[in-house]
């Protein structure tokens, strides 16, 4: 991590010091650095919003844009796509610089114009990525795996509204104890699905509170190959077997993705004495 980039974060640390105004979700020398910051600002009608954004600095930044997300229970998740679009815009102006509190005092100063402007929809945020993700262009299929939902139906209705938000389509799969997500669309779009996932109070915990999803891995993503079916929608399905599970995948095209991941989760789950009718499920799908 540069050293600009060490001070931005210490700055922004002792700035927003107030309770839950600041959290670092997540950081590492190859993926950078994932932090949250809550904050308020006027709204349409006078009185202040609370704004949640989540801002991801590439290992590049500020060479290249932050990954901003924006989530706010008072707006629309077309509005808050909206909001997230002008900052990505106001970043371009302050491109190679470090810009996040920049970022934050204008949203602050112009939630409420922006508000009034008609939803402009997904089209300028394509165009304001262009410069910095062209590397991400086309479609792309994102694999995840989720150890349990305890609350599952709010956890479903709010799976299927993510992806519809973001246009991503795919499947959420259940066979038994195993739970799949299977993302197919933009890669900025699932980048954004994957920080809702991740930062969200989406579940409960065992005493019952909300509490955000912390048993979630990425199995695998790659870009769409021409052997790979495109999914029209986002559906919910329930497997009654693995042979079920395994059609599936074939008829998307994604045969080698079932055999490498899928068949792993469900050697993990049985009993040790099952190891036979497991190779017997490799021989066939390999």
């Amino acid at each position: 991590m540069a050293e600009r980039v060490r001070e931005e974060l210490a700055a922004l640390a002792a700035i927003f010091c107030g309770p839950d105004e600041w959290e670092v979700l997540s950081h590492s020398e190859t993926d950078g650095t994932v932090f949250r910051i809550r904050t308020k600002a006027e709204g349409l009608t006078d009185a202040d919003v609370p704004l949640e954004l989540v801002f991801h600095l590439p290992v590049s930044y500020p060479s290249c844009l932050p990954g901003v997300s924006v989530n706010c229970e008072h707006l629309t998740r077309a509005q808050c796509v909206t909001v997230k679009e002008k900052l990505l815009e106001r970043a371009e102006n302050l491109a190679s610089e470090p810009m996040v509190h920049e970022l934050v005092l204008w949203i602050q100063q112009n939630l409420r114009h922006i508000l009034n402007q008609p939803e402009t929809g997904r089209g300028s945020e394509t165009c304001a990525l262009a410069a910095s993700t062209a590397v991400d262009d086309g479609l792309w299929v994102t694999l995840l795996h989720l150890d349990h939902m305890r609350a599952k139906t709010k956890y479903v209705k709010t799976v299927e509204k993510w992806a519809s938000d973001l246009r991503l389509t795919g499947r959420l799969m259940f066979m038994g104890k195993i739970i799949l997500i299977l993302l197919q669309g933009d890669r900025s779009n699932i980048k954004e699905y994957l920080i809702l996932q991740k930062t969200s109070k989406v579940d409960v915990d065992s005493s019952g509170k909300k509490c955000r999803e912390k048993m979630i891995s990425v199995l695998a993503e790659t870009k769409v190959q021409t052997e790979h079916k495109r999914f029209l929608a986002f559906e919910v399905k329930e497997y009654s077997s693995l042979d079920e599970l395994q059609k599936e995948f074939e008829t998307a095209g994604l045969k080698k993705l079932f055999s490498e991941f899928v068949l792993g989760l469900f050697y993990k789950g049985r009993n040790v004495s099952h190891k036979m009718n497991l190779a017997c499920w490799m021989e066939k799908v390999i």
